[in-house]
């Protein structure tokens, strides 16, 4: 398979076939973010991923039941590019039973219900979605690009179409200024989204970034270890989705917990209380990474 620059994917699809069909990301002006300043954002050529397609099949076949579309937000492609990758991914892996990738709340809005549809219906199954925070100061500051309430209509334009969603939030992004309205923020729109699967990631402040210029000025504190620990707590006491598989197993979190929320609500409370007394390790930093 032929990859330009590098390639990020979500922890649960390290088995998966990873499709690199567009480069960088359509937005990238998110201020925490710098995965994809090496890359100037273009769809790759329709017959070059068709044959990558091909090259994998010979290479992986009947051993490949997951493929996740690269890059950064490959929602954003038309149909005239999306139904013929879905296509052959159905025709090259007979064991085929997910395609995913990421997305963003305007790439969402900016299909028709319809779209949205047919890209299910033709095998697009779930897409990865990170708000990072539901408080609208805070979403400003890191320039998502969207709002509250684009968020929620995202997520329901997807789930009309049949489409399940990954929502990621990320504890940090508010700094000590907003770390409370942050997290409860964040944790009504994770309820307000009813993702199928939730997680929360801890951010890393990159050098050279945005934030990392507010950072460096003392406009912008990432809380410490227990500051962000209280925001995970406030965000799993607080968010209410009808079902969703939760997990903060990502390299940058110091407490790996996983369960279902609301169902297992007070056993991963339970343990983010011990962390915060200090009764149980926490993952030390030289082992934390993006």
């Amino acid at each position: 398979m032929r990859y330009t620059g590098k390639i990020y994917r979500p922890p649960s699809e390290a088995y998966s076939f990873i499709l690199q069909a567009t480069l960088g990301c359509s937005w990238n002006h998110c201020t925490y973010c710098d995965m994809y300043h090496d890359k100037e954002f273009r769809v790759r050529q329709l017959d070059q991923v068709l044959e990558d397609i091909q090259l994998a099949s010979k290479q992986l076949g009947s051993a490949t039941s997951k493929v996740f579309v690269a890059d950064g937000d490959s929602l954003v492609m038309g149909l005239e590019h999306w139904i013929p990758i879905l296509e052959a991914c159905r025709a090259a892996f007979p064991a085929l039973r997910q395609v995913s990738a990421y997305a963003t709340a305007r790439n969402i809005l900016d299909k028709t219900p319809e779209e949205l549809s047919r890209l299910r219906e033709s095998g697009l199954s779930m897409l990865y979605i990170g708000p990072e925070s539901g408080d609208e100061q805070t979403l400003q500051r890191i320039a998502k690009g969207a709002s509250f309430q684009d968020h929620v209509e995202a997520a329901r334009k997807a789930h009309a179409a049949g489409i399940r969603l990954s929502v990621i939030f990320l504890l940090g992004a508010g700094g000590t200024e907003r770390s409370r309205e942050h997290a409860s923020a964040s944790a009504a729109l994770a309820t307000a989204m009813d993702p199928e699967y939730l997680a929360a990631l801890t951010l890393t402040v990159i050098p050279g970034t945005p934030i990392h210029r507010l950072q460096s000025s003392n406009r912008f504190v990432l809380p410490d270890v227990h500051g962000l620990l209280e925001e995970l707590r406030i965000f799993v006491a607080e968010a209410s989705p009808t079902d969703a598989v939760f997990r903060t197993n990502h390299a940058s979190n110091y407490v790996p917990i996983k369960g279902r929320l609301p169902r297992d609500r007070q056993r991963m409370l339970a343990v983010l209380d011990a962390a915060l007394q200090g009764r149980i390790p926490l993952r030390p930093e030289w082992s934390r990474g993006l």
